[in-house]
């Protein structure tokens, strides 16, 4: 029992009991690291969804919060301290205090991660960090809805998308490995230029790493497989080929330490991501027809208009990101003790913030398991300080944002336009009934009519 006398500053943080530890390690941590934080592995995946997984593991943080309070609970752990984070402020402080004193190159991310992208600003800290992440905002202008060579991206994913409905026509069958093929195609020709659109060995050498990074510590590193990739992606980069994003990072400034290539592994991770949110939301749409509707009046002004900007579309992305998040694990690591109103935590300590709790806690959002664009819009119910972070949020947000969201609703543009799409079994959804908690790209199949 903590004494009425005793303040936050010299009390710990609660701690879950042993039986409820385990709880969050068996229906949280160890389903997350089984789907694959890196990269998916697709059976895990399917055995999620068939077990609802990821509903589990949000009912079990909602018992851990009522057993506990707003938070953050530690957990019991041999050697670790591992903070949970149970409420809305305490994400919104860890996740806007990052890198001080919530620093965003975890243990675990840096064992993963070094795998593949050694020196990168999601494993780097201080001032490289500081450095690095200058680099990146300059060159993905993260804070602009449309970059300086949107007409030229978006172009690249019209030529892309349409290659891909030729294909589609054969047997009017859109699946996921045509579609990612083809999705990989925009990705390495807007990251790198036109002369890496076929270079699949390049995607393939970093799937390979990333299969490893999954595994983490646990896993050797395959440094001659990594010097291979990062050689390969150099010469790409170092072509700086016009209308690439490879052009613009050769104009920008650097400091000895930011290795500008060094960041791009990121970039091509983080698109995959963002080719399912893509996919995902092209499901949700088909089978929304007032969505549907909805988007294909966008579609019909923006048309009209000549008008770029999509805002209703890039709303269904970010939706698809809400309900089934990308990154369902957000991780920070303490460099100093800090004080919460329920006690204290200590320097070196762990901090989960568990996405899918924030975005389907139906027990606090009335809109948790439905499809709600509107909560984008700024005419929804979301509650202003809920966080709601497709993205991650503060200092340590992506970068690369705004051109994921340009080229996906770019995408959705073009696989919407003048043909109906619809889901075909196994998988189903229903506008009426709530959203499943799990939703596999890798299963989603199309029947696409002209």
């Amino acid at each position: 029992m903590i004494s009425q006398s005793a303040t936050p500053k010299d009390t710990p943080l609660p701690t879950a009991s042993l039986a409820d530890t385990l709880g969050v390690l068996a229906d949280v941590v160890l389903p997350t690291l089984a789907k694959g934080v890196i990269i998916r592995r697709p059976r895990a995946i399917a055995i999620a969804e068939r077990l609802d997984l990821d509903r589990r593991a949000v009912r079990r943080l909602q018992r851990l919060r009522d057993r506990y309070g707003a938070g953050p609970v530690l957990l019991r752990l041999p050697g670790r301290v591992q903070a949970v984070v149970l409420a809305p402020e305490h994400v919104r402080r860890v996740l806007a205090a990052t890198p001080e004193p919530f620093a965003a190159a975890s243990s675990e991310k840096r064992a993963a991660l070094s795998h593949f992208e050694p020196h990168g600003v999601l494993i780097s800290h201080g001032a490289e960090r500081v450095e690095r992440r200058r680099f990146n905002d300059t060159v993905l202008e993260s804070e602009r809805p449309r970059h300086a060579l949107a007409e030229g991206f978006v172009g690249v994913v019209r030529e892309e998308m349409g290659r891909l409905l030729e294909t589609v026509g054969r047997d009017g069958t859109l699946d996921w490995a045509g579609f990612a093929a083809a999705w990989f195609r925009v990705v390495r020709r807007v990251t790198l230029g036109d002369g890496a659109r076929d270079d699949e060995e390049l995607t393939d050498l970093l799937a390979d790493l990333r299969g490893d990074a999954n595994w983490g510590p646990l896993r050797p590193k395959r440094r001659p497989l990594r010097d291979r990739f990062l050689a390969r992606l150099a010469a790409h980069v170092a072509r700086a080929e016009p209308g690439s994003l490879a052009s613009v990072a050769a104009r920008v400034p650097t400091l000895p330490g930011t290795d500008p290539a060094g960041q791009v592994p990121q970039w091509l991770f983080a698109f995959d991501a963002a080719g399912m949110a893509t996919f995902r939301a092209l499901a949700l749409l088909a089978t929304h027809p007032a969505h549907e509707a909805r988007a294909r009046e966008e579609l019909g002004g923006a048309a009209s208009a000549g008008a770029p900007e999509l805002p209703y579309l890039r709303a269904c992305v970010l939706e698809s990101v809400r309900l089934w998040p990308t990154t369902p694990m957000v991780l920070r690591q303490s460099t100093g003790p800090t004080t919460w109103e329920g006690g204290a935590m200590p320097a070196g300590a762990g901090v989960l913030i568990f996405t899918p709790f924030f975005h389907r806690d139906d027990a606090r959002l009335p809109f948790a398991d439905r499809l709600a664009p509107e909560v984008w819009l700024g005419d929804g119910p979301a509650p202003a300080e809920w966080p709601l972070i497709p993205f991650s949020g503060g200092p340590g947000i992506c970068p690369g944002r705004q051109v994921v969201l340009l080229l996906a609703s770019a995408a959705l543009a073009v696989l919407l336009a003048g043909r109906r799409l619809a889901v075909r079994p196994p998988v189903r959804l229903n506008a009426g009934r709530p959203l499943p908690a799990t939703l596999s790209p890798f299963r989603l199949r199309f029947s696409v009519v002209e």
